[in-house]
């Protein structure tokens, strides 16, 4: 495991405006994500008809680019067992998109694996993790806890599990706003991004506070804009919100990343990809 830039880039769940399960506030506010309610049709009027992300070598390539920011490797299939505490004061973090055990993502994954697998190797410890949410305490949870986490992520049914919380949490509302604002793969992209790092919590850094922000000076296709001008707009509004933060403060996975393929045109996100993030060089040809 090789993920020296966790500490420079937590986990989306981290950025929850509450401790609040992530489970239940998604199924109340999950619509909180735009300033106005995503569209449930596949496709809002103007959508472009190019692949979006959710399209499988589209998804693929959004895993890899993720993964070398929050991992610094593009293997991202290798992180179901990553788990440490970064000392950011959220717990543990761990698997494929930073769950934390103090953010309740992490209880939903678990609760969601407990559903599938009865009796599995984590599943004594969902009290702990229902008394260490909103907070960074282990109580409960130590020694034994990260060992089993790794147990458990050898588990094709937990591996699958955190597959379908990131896409039920972060991957499938952000492809489904891109859709809503006419965005091609890139800015689809680009909002993913932006909820793995910020969540979307009501704060002034989250997702859908980086949108706003952005439709004060630029309108997406969907309401006539100009694609590349807007997503110019919401990468200034996403660097603006992550230097709010010093953990955030290095804003390479968007100044040597996503403005790379924006200034190359590259708004279906196709590859052959080069970029950098943390000074590190990546390709996919």
């Amino acid at each position: 495991m090789h993920a020296p830039h966790r500490d420079s880039a937590p986990p989306a769940s981290a950025r929850s405006a509450t401790p609040a399960s992530r489970r239940s506030v998604l199924a109340l506010i999950g619509a909180c994500v735009a300033s106005v309610p995503l569209l449930s049709a596949p496709h809002a009027a103007g959508a472009p008809t190019a692949a979006g992300l959710d399209d499988p070598a589209k998804k693929e390539t959004a895993m890899k680019l993720v993964s070398s920011a929050e991992n610094s490797s593009l293997d991202w299939k290798a992180q179901y067992g990553y788990i440490e505490d970064i000392g950011d004061g959220r717990g543990y973090t761990a698997g494929i998109i930073g769950f934390c055990s103090g953010t309740g993502d992490m209880l939903d994954l678990v609760e969601l694996y407990t559903g599938r697998k009865p009796g599995n190797v984590l599943a004594r410890y969902l009290p702990a993790l229902r008394r260490v949410d909103g907070t960074d305490s282990h109580d409960g949870l130590d020694p034994d806890y990260p060992r089993d986490w790794r147990t458990a992520a050898r588990d094709a049914v937990f591996q699958q599990a955190q597959n379908d919380e990131r896409d039920r949490v972060y991957f499938n509302p952000a492809v489904r706003q891109g859709k809503t604002d006419g965005l091609r793969a890139l800015g689809q992209f680009a909002y993913y991004d932006a909820i793995v790092m910020h969540g979307d919590g009501g704060d002034p850094t989250s997702f859908g506070s980086i949108r706003r922000r952005a439709l004060r000076t630029a309108k997406p296709p969907a309401q006539g804009g100009d694609e590349v001008t807007y997503l110019n707009a919401f990468l200034d509004a996403r660097v603006w919100a992550m230097k709010q933060e010093e953990a955030h403060s290095d804003t390479s996975r968007v100044d040597t990343a996503q403005r790379v393929f924006l200034r190359k045109g590259n708004l279906d996100l196709d590859p052959p990809l080069d970029w950098k993030v943390y000074g590190d060089s990546y390709h996919i040809g």
